[in-house]
């Protein structure tokens, strides 16, 4: 759901989020496309401020094919409740989009099969540099303040289940 969505119906996201306590979340942020990670990754800093969180962990890497590996290596330090993806790839004229697109969504996919941890995909896929900006807080909100609404709400989901 998003915030957007909460806020147009008078009605505040931040009354309907599970209080987690103690949350650590990791976020691993490409610095590829910065314009729009960096918008993505203060959403979500934002979010967890807003919230009384404060151990939240921030780790850069190069590109949206690495954020699988920072990712996964945030999962197995056994730190986290959750691990939070940025990334953002626009299509251009050659394959290289479909293959950046498929690898990082399916090595998401794998470490919230395998892994105890869950990884919320904040990962743009867009056409043009337009839909980024919707996306990274415009038109159409800010993706990375749902991310982190969904990682709190993921760490809470995963808490039931563990005790």
């Amino acid at each position: 759901m998003s915030s957007q969505l909460n806020k147009s119906q008078g009605s505040d996201a931040l009354h309907t989020l599970p209080h987690v306590d103690g949350l650590t979340v990791g976020i691993v942020c490409a610095e590829w496309n910065e314009q729009i990670t960096g918008a993505l990754l203060q959403g979500a800093l934002d979010l967890f401020d807003q919230e009384g969180y404060e151990d939240i962990t921030v780790a850069r890497v190069p590109g949206t094919v690495e954020l699988t590996f920072g990712a996964a290596q945030m999962v197995r330090s056994g730190r986290y409740d959750a691990v939070i993806m940025i990334g953002c790839v626009i299509r251009g004229g050659t394959p290289h989009f479909d293959y950046v697109c498929d690898n990082v969504t399916q090595g998401c996919a794998h470490l919230n099969a395998t892994q105890n941890v869950p990884v919320i995909f904040c990962v743009l896929t867009c056409d043009d540099m337009q839909q980024a900006l919707d996306r990274a807080g415009g038109a159409l909100c800010n993706k990375g303040t749902e991310a982190a609404e969904a990682a709190i709400k993921m760490a809470h989901f995963a808490r039931h289940f563990s005790h």
